[in-house]
């Protein structure tokens, strides 16, 4: 799933080729996508992009005051097409294609959805706001307001787990999976500290983690074409999706714990004192 740094450089990719231009038209293959109806996706015909930014996890193009807002969800990404196909394409089947947005000069991009779970959401609104997912964002971690003191008023009383937590929009905007688990590594934390529990040192710990841990991945990613952004991810992280490989710190076996449609991964050395976290579903597959 793109997480707060590839939106982030997905935005500044787009400001550099689409700012300007003028949508010609939007094709949209898969009505289930698309979420709103007032205004309608043609209303974007004929206007001008006049800018590219991020809410948490969704990008969001201005056109001439008309936004359209995108979540890549799980399976979603852009495609950028230097030129575009004019031919319509027919919906259905097994065709991963989504939307299709035509600009002035030929050029253009596809947002795609891989697998059958389809969670690609795009909305054509007056506010950003109006969109459901983007008002109940919790603080972006990248902001200047985003302070120890911020965070430390964020975990208080907080009876969840630390890891629980970062991934949550609502408390703070950006951060998934697999950077939850990048970040707890950093942190030297067990994604099962329950929140709550976090001392003023922690507090400022995994602040420092947080913002370090965004701000290089948004650095590593600044100027990629939009194809290498997925490959830059993979090979950024440390711990996530790095099951049974060495810790690149220590040295230990990185571990994972799986859950009904997800995994995390750590280190046992770094982040629980060398203990492995106890693996319920695992177990019970064993069994």
């Amino acid at each position: 799933m793109p997480e707060l740094p590839e939106v982030e450089a997905l935005a500044a990719f787009l400001r550099e080729r689409v700012v300007g231009h003028v949508i010609a038209r939007v094709d949209v293959l898969a009505i289930s996508a698309l979420k709103t109806y007032d205004p309608p996706v043609t209303a974007l015909g004929g206007l001008t992009v006049t800018g590219a930014s991020r809410h948490g996890k969704f990008l969001d193009l201005d056109v001439d005051g008309i936004h359209l807002v995108i979540h890549l969800a799980r399976a979603g990404w852009l495609r950028w097409r230097d030129e575009i196909p004019t031919r319509p394409v027919r919906p259905g089947g097994k065709n991963p294609l989504a939307l299709r947005v035509h600009l002035d000069d030929g050029s253009g991009f596809d947002l795609t959805e891989a697998g059958t779970k389809k969670g690609l959401a795009v909305y054509v609104v007056r506010d950003p706001a109006d969109v459901p997912g983007v008002a109940s964002l919790g603080p972006d971690p990248l902001n200047d307001t985003f302070t120890p003191e911020a965070l430390a008023a964020i975990v208080g009383g907080k009876r969840t787990q630390i890891k629980g937590l970062l991934r949550d929009q609502k408390v703070i905007a950006g951060i998934g999976n697999a950077y939850s688990d990048e970040v707890l590594h950093v942190a030297k934390m067990s994604p099962f500290k329950i929140a709550a529990s976090l001392t003023e040192d922690d507090v400022a710990t995994l602040h420092k983690a947080i913002v370090t841990t965004l701000q290089d991945a948004v650095a590593r990613s600044r100027g990629l074409e939009a194809q290498d952004l997925k490959g830059e991810k993979k090979t950024g992280l440390r711990v996530h999706g790095k099951t049974g490989q060495k810790c690149p710190v220590c040295g230990d076996t990185v571990r994972e714990v799986s859950f009904a449609d997800s995994s995390l991964q750590y280190c046992p050395t770094c982040q629980t004192g060398g203990k492995p976290l106890a693996d319920r579903r695992m177990s019970r597959l064993l069994k």
